[in-house]
């Protein structure tokens, strides 16, 4: 076949954004600068589009990839061309396939269509006659990285960043010969880390010299000349005078390699059920076609590669999964809903925290890091600010330690964070934030000593989890200028900021609460003020489902494993006992104050926590989970134990009621703000699509609320036409 048999699906998507293949001739000089190798050319990918906007492959791009490559295996036949190159516009090499075509494909036979396409293109791309060359200078993601892979050798950049085969995450395979070429070239353990642990920790991705250093590229270079010193090591290796060493490859058929292969499978499926509890498809079928393509040739296990996409490409698991990452943490978290005109935001040149404890810390070395800006804490005693100031500067020496800083950049951000223990050291600040205890009379107290030292226009700002903003700012002189900012613990790590907007709160000051969370390198979702807003409302009502069935009396081990089918990172209670116990009871007595019975505070919690207990597990002599004896006697239950199924759909409608009150309530703009804040801020599953998809698949929105949240198509199968 040719690439130009697969014209129909292409003519599917005249509305593709196509990635051409330009071609340039390039005449090899030999070592010694005297005589020529040959004629090289060199193909590069580009969408003619900013640098902002990546290279992608969908049906057009590759058929005009795979009619170029054919005309050079033409060439290469004659002996025109010695060999032929693939690299990327600036900063990318290709961001893999076009998940906005994929996910349109409606028809089974359309994914079969689109998995052979890339076959038949990167089979040519691998037989040309002569050696091929990937000089990946960008991104490389997925089928960007099988071009690659494809290539007979490899360079990459120091500063290439992002390099990835992240379709187990996104519900797919690497289905151009990722599973099949990465094991051999960089040996089963590794490979797994790139298809499996990498993509399912948060989608964690290679750098250019971790890419190098796995054996991946064959030879690595500066930015600033990487393109010129890569073709002039292509020209070595063609000329013979370089060999390069590939040190992690591996023979599948060697004896002590398979005994390898089946240990690396097997860790594979490990990590998958502690990550995922299985609830999504796609990583046990990577693990599948490597574990099967051992034994297979090449043509083998492209035909496996394409049947399992085929099929996984018609699964609303996967369409849910593009709706998260395409639909929502790429497009929907650049432009919030509901957001101000960024014109109006004020410039924040300096920052006041108030507190110094653990979280205090957190927000002013990610205040001064970010913006690069003063930062000022202060606290009741001189004490508590040195320790708070101490913990910064620490935090600081670890990112050195670490070299995620340099020398110069760790003195910098330490130079920037001061402390007091008097608030007229906020007196020139633009925006000053309050995290000190968890209750409404103390942070009133806060807010009107610090209105009476700062100006008219410094913005006012609370971290509060579940206490009412508008509250905090009923006795204020300028309730407008206060906003709620809600981070996620821990502030470093976790992407979202939950912007909450008073009735009182005006345009400018939310408006600049949204460029400062974009500088901060954070995805803001603006919510109304309502009790524990939206992450925290969605999590305790789940909590508290399960704790109630616990209390009545539901097996610990049954009320917390019940609800593994949604994949989430952690059980109930070790969320519980990772909040903090305390913490925990106390958000679910304001959302029981706010919201009545739906939030049952439990009483058995209560009693650990006037005992002291953090945990209700420990871990028993043979490794097994227990619950000490002296911590079931501080409890009572009651007798009406459920079972597992039983827990998981009342956990499942509970959801579904509290999502349903929450818009009609106008928490936020839409369902997908509630699935950003979930993906986001609690780490809810991508391969679920978030939290409303899910709940629509299992039926419990139409239970429930008598209709689905999102209208079928959006992370589902399209309605029949």
């Amino acid at each position: 076949m040719s690439a130009v048999d697969f014209r129909k699906l292409a003519d599917l998507f005249p509305d593709e954004t196509v990635t051409h293949s330009y071609v340039q001739d390039i005449v090899l000089p030999s070592a010694g600068g005297k005589a020529s190798v040959g004629t090289f050319a060199l193909i590069t990918l580009d969408n003619d589009l900013d640098h902002n906007k990546p290279t992608t492959l969908g049906p057009n791009t590759l058929v005009e990839l795979g009619t170029v490559l054919e005309g050079l295996k033409e060439r290469a036949a004659r002996g025109e061309i010695v060999g032929v190159g693939v690299t990327g516009k600036p900063y990318f090499l290709v961001a893999g396939a076009d998940l906005s075509a994929v996910k349109n494909l409606r028809e089974r036979e359309h994914g079969l269509w689109m998995a052979q396409l890339g076959h038949e293109v990167y089979g040519t791309l691998a037989s040309l006659g002569v050696p091929s060359f990937a000089f990946i200078n960008g991104l490389a993601l997925g089928g960007g990285l099988e071009i690659a892979l494809q290539s007979s050798y490899r360079t990459v950049s120091t500063g290439a960043g992002a390099l990835a085969l992240p379709e187990a995450l996104l519900g797919l395979v690497p289905g151009w010969g990722g599973v099949y070429l990465l094991p051999r070239l960089i040996g089963p353990e590794n490979a797994v880390t790139v298809m499996i642990e990498n993509p399912l920790s948060n989608n964690r991705t290679l750098s250019g010299p971790q890419a190098f250093g796995l054996g991946i590229a064959d030879a690595m270079f500066e930015p600033a000349d990487f393109l010129e010193q890569s073709i002039a090591w292509a020209a070595q290796v063609i000329a013979g005078d370089t060999v390069p060493e590939r040190r992690n490859a591996v023979d599948p058929a060697d004896p002590a390699v398979a005994e390898r292969w089946a240990a690396a499978v097997a860790r594979g499926r490990a990590f998958v059920e502690a990550k995922t509890s299985n609830a999504s498809p796609a990583p046990a079928k990577v693990l599948e076609i490597m574990e099967a393509n051992r034994t297979l040739g090449q043509a083998e296990s492209a035909a496996l590669e394409c049947e399992t996409l085929a099929g996984l490409m018609q699964t609303d698991g996967f369409r849910s999964t593009v709706y998260a990452f395409l639909d929502l943490v790429q497009k929907r978290s650049k432009r919030p809903a509901g957001a101000p005109d960024r014109k109006l935001a004020r410039p924040v040149t300096k920052v006041g925290v108030v507190g110094a404890g653990l979280m205090a810390g957190q927000l002013a070395l990610l205040f001064a890091r970010q913006l690069k800006v003063p930062v000022v804490l202060t606290d009741i005693d001189q004490e508590r600010v040195d320790k708070g100031v101490a913990y910064v500067h620490a935090e600081v020496d670890k990112l050195l330690g670490k070299r995620r800083i340099s020398q110069d950049a760790a003195n910098r951000t330490k130079a920037l964070v001061s402390g007091s223990v008097s608030k007229e050291a906020f007196a020139d600040a633009d925006f000053v934030i309050e995290a000190v205890f968890e209750e409404l009379s103390v942070k009133k107290q806060v807010f009107a000593e610090v209105e009476a030292i700062v100006s008219a226009e410094c913005i006012l700002a609370t971290n509060t989890s579940s206490l009412s903003v508008t509250a905090m700012a009923e006795d204020l002189k300028h309730p407008e200028r206060l906003v709620g900012f809600h981070f996620f613990n821990p502030v470093a790590v976790m992407p979202l900021l939950e912007i909450v907007r008073a009735p009182q709160t005006d345009d400018a000051v939310l408006a600049t609460a949204f460029e400062l969370a974009k500088g901060l390198k954070k995805t803001a979702v603006l919510v109304k003020d309502a009790a524990a807003f939206v992450v925290n409302r969605i999590l305790l009502r789940l909590m508290g489902e399960v704790i109630a069935a616990f209390d009545e009396g539901t097996p610990a081990e049954v009320a917390d494993t019940a609800l593994r089918p949604m994949g989430l990172p952690m059980s109930p209670f070790t969320l519980a006992a990772m909040v903090g116990l305390p913490v925990a009871q106390h958000v679910q007595e304001s959302l029981h104050a706010a919201f009545g019975e739906r939030f049952a505070v439990s009483h058995n919690l209560q009693k650990l926590i006037d005992n002291g207990v953090k945990t209700l597990w420990v871990e028993g002599p043979d490794g097994s989970r227990v619950i000490p004896e002296e911590t079931l006697s501080l409890m009572s239950f009651g007798s009406s134990p459920s079972t597992g199924e039983d827990v998981l759909r009342r956990t499942q409608d509970a959801l579904a009621e509290e999502i349903g009150l929450m818009l009609q309530e106008g928490v936020v703009a839409g369902p997908e703000d509630i699935d950003l804040c979930v993906i986001l801020g609690a780490g809810w599953p991508m391969f679920l699509g978030g939290i409303t998809p899910y709940l629509d698949r299992t039926g419990a929105s139409e239970r429930v609320n008598g209709k689905r949240f999102l209208a079928p198509g959006v992370a589902s199968a399209p309605a029949p036409v």
